[in-house]
């Protein structure tokens, strides 16, 4: 795979984007706790809420974070096939990271909720 422009430019948000994307976020967090086949990892993060994350979606948050180093992809050779992904010690690390940043949003979110709102009624008064 041939380097893009913006990654020589700026490697390091590249990385970041890929570690706090949307996905990127709940893969990475999911896959702390044990290794997982593609349709049950699929499952889980579409249990969070929301619109799931399509197989394409998925797919190339896979290949992005493997790409990366963060997530190994175990294919065994059996019929049917089975694919297995986990962390690998670096993906473990950032999951470690993004886990605590997805602890504090989910403790302060009152917070960031009561400022939003004071926000938009000083925007809404001026």
């Amino acid at each position: 795979m041939a380097v893009s422009d913006n990654e020589a430019l700026c490697p390091y948000r590249l990385v970041l984007e890929h570690v706090t994307s949307r996905w990127g976020v709940l893969v990475l967090i999911e896959l702390l706790d044990r290794p997982y086949r593609f349709s049950e990892l699929r499952r889980t993060i579409g249990a969070y809420g929301g619109r799931g994350v399509s197989e394409k979606m998925l797919t190339q948050t896979l290949q992005t974070l493997e790409r990366d180093g963060l997530v190994h992809r175990d294919a065994k050779p059996v019929i049917p096939p089975r694919v297995d992904y986990s962390l690998t010690d670096l993906g473990r690390e950032a999951a470690e990271q993004v886990r605590g940043l997805a602890a504090w949003t989910h403790q302060r979110m009152d917070e960031v909720e009561k400022s939003r709102r004071a926000y938009d009624e000083a925007r809404a008064a001026s």
